[in-house]
């Protein structure tokens, strides 16, 4: 195998990785009920391993059932690709917009406070948060499911990769390392500067998806 050939095979692989590396971090990235509760019980130590289990497979489940059904729809009729691709980059305008808002006028994630909750509980409400959400639809099926079909047949399970990757480590990350980022994220501050660079992505994802129309 030539080093050409490794090269191209590489590159292949590595775009829709990263792009949905990043789109799948940029979408979770967000301050939230969701990430608030995970932030919670990070603080108090309180079922950690179950509420992130919970979280980041149920994402995971989501971003296939995106691909898979968005991928079904693109190879029955092929149009539908360019609608989906116009439809997930108004969103991701509409995405960058809020998150821009958001920038502007930041709030600080509060997380302390509360009884003891116990396991079944957690897992409950950790489930609810993310099934029961609206925008998880929209997000995680709707929009990464679109963005994962502009790469091609084999290259969208490397974008869901790429987007599962990004969820679970986020889920870890925010769940083990809550008391490192306590101080961090209950800074309106944090949340103005992440805000702001989601917006940038999303509005650079926006761009890119209008440009493979043309």
């Amino acid at each position: 195998m030539s080093r050409l050939y490794r090269w191209q095979v590489t590159s292949t692989l590595l775009l829709p990785f990263a792009s949905g590396l990043t789109a799948g971090a940029s979408l979770i990235i967000a301050i939230g009920a969701q990430n608030a509760f995970v932030l919670r019980q990070g603080l108090r130590r309180e079922h950690v391993l179950a509420i992130v289990a919970v979280c980041a497979l149920s994402d995971v489940v989501l971003i296939a059932l995106g691909v898979a059904g968005i991928g079904a729809l693109v190879e029955a009729a092929p149009l539908a690709l360019t609608i989906v691709t116009i439809a997930g980059a108004l969103f991701l305008l509409a995405y960058a917009l809020f998150a821009a808002r958001r920038a502007i006028r930041p709030q600080a994630l509060e997380a302390v406070g509360g009884e003891k909750t116990t396991l079944v509980a957690a897992v409950l409400t950790a489930v609810a948060l993310t099934w029961l959400n609206p925008h998880v639809y929209l997000d995680t099926v709707l929009l990464l499911g679109s963005l994962a079909a502009t790469h091609g047949p084999d290259g969208k399970w490397v974008f869901a990769a790429g987007a599962a990757l990004a969820s679970i480590v986020w889920f870890t990350a925010l769940g083990y390392g809550a008391r490192l980022l306590s101080r961090v994220f209950a800074r309106p501050i944090a949340w103005r500067v992440l805000d702001g660079l989601i917006a940038v992505v999303m509005l650079a994802l926006a761009i890119m998806l209008l440009l493979r129309l043309f």
